[in-house]
């Protein structure tokens, strides 16, 4: 998982941001749990919020993009996948897709309150997308929606 780790390290060390944000990010769009800043990932908080099921918990890339699809917020996403410019989540956007049980877990596991850690998670995932997706395009493996 080369490209997402250097991906988050670098949108973290150019912005200033804590390594557990980090942490949360790798995790979140590695689709792993388990590791520094992943514990209880996959377990805590489906069925709450769109894309909620195994899919955004263990889809990684594929599974966020399909959860902003199921929250009617698709071309939000896809807009961090092309070559055109990221177009902004809102905290309340990120919110109803995650869920807020899931936005409780993974703000816990950041050190952070759950408003202050959607306002950085709103920040940088759009840039950690688009990092992921050179040239327009999914990594190979990764499920398209």
């Amino acid at each position: 998982m080369g490209l997402l780790e250097t991906v988050v390290g670098d949108l973290m060390q150019n912005s200033g941001g804590s390594s557990p944000m980090g942490g949360v990010l790798t995790s979140l769009l590695g689709g792993q749990a388990g590791g520094a800043g992943q514990q209880g990932m996959s377990g805590q908080g489906q069925g709450q919020g769109a894309g909620m099921g195994t899919g955004l918990a263990g889809g990684g890339l594929g599974g966020i993009l399909s959860a902003f699809e199921q929250a009617g917020l698709g071309h939000i996403a896809q807009s961090w996948v092309g070559n055109g410019p990221n177009q902004p989540v809102s905290p309340d956007q990120l919110q109803n897709v995650l869920g807020q049980d899931k936005v409780q877990s993974m703000a816990s596991q950041a050190g952070m309150e759950p408003n202050d850690f959607l306002g950085q998670l709103a920040q940088h995932l759009p840039n950690a997308v688009h990092g992921m997706t050179p040239n327009g395009q999914l990594p190979e493996g990764t499920v398209s929606v």
